[in-house]
C-alpha cells in the first residue's frame, strides 16, 4: 500500500534513517511503514507529503497525481462586526 513512500523517498536519494529522524521515529519505525507492516498515523503521511511536495492521496496511492492540493482560502469578512 505504501509502495510510493519507498520509491520517493529512494528518487531522492534519501536513507531510511533520514526520513525517520524527520518523523522523530525509529528507522525500524519508518520501515514498517514502508512495508505496510504498520500503519502510518495521519500526522506523520501529512508531515511526509509536506515535506516532499506531493498530496498524501499520491503517497498512499490513491492518485497518480502528485501535486498537493492547494491549502484552503481564509475567508475574510467585511468588517469586525459582522459574523
Amino acid at each position: 500500500m505504501y509502495y510510493r513512500l519507498r520509491d520517493i523517498r529512494e528518487d531522492r536519494d534519501l536513507n531510511q534513517q533520514t526520513v525517520a529522524r524527520i518523523l522523530h521515529v525509529s528507522q525500524a519505525t519508518y520501515s514498517r511503514y514502508e512495508s505496510g507492516a504498520l500503519d502510518i498515523p495521519s500526522p506523520a503521511l501529512i508531515a511526509l507529503a509536506d515535506f516532499y511536495g506531493v498530496s498524501t492521496d499520491y503517497l498512499l496511492g490513491r492518485t497518480d497525481n502528485a501535486v498537493p492540493y492547494p491549502a484552503p482560502q481564509k475567508k475574510e469578512r467585511p468588517c469586525d462586526s459582522c459574523p
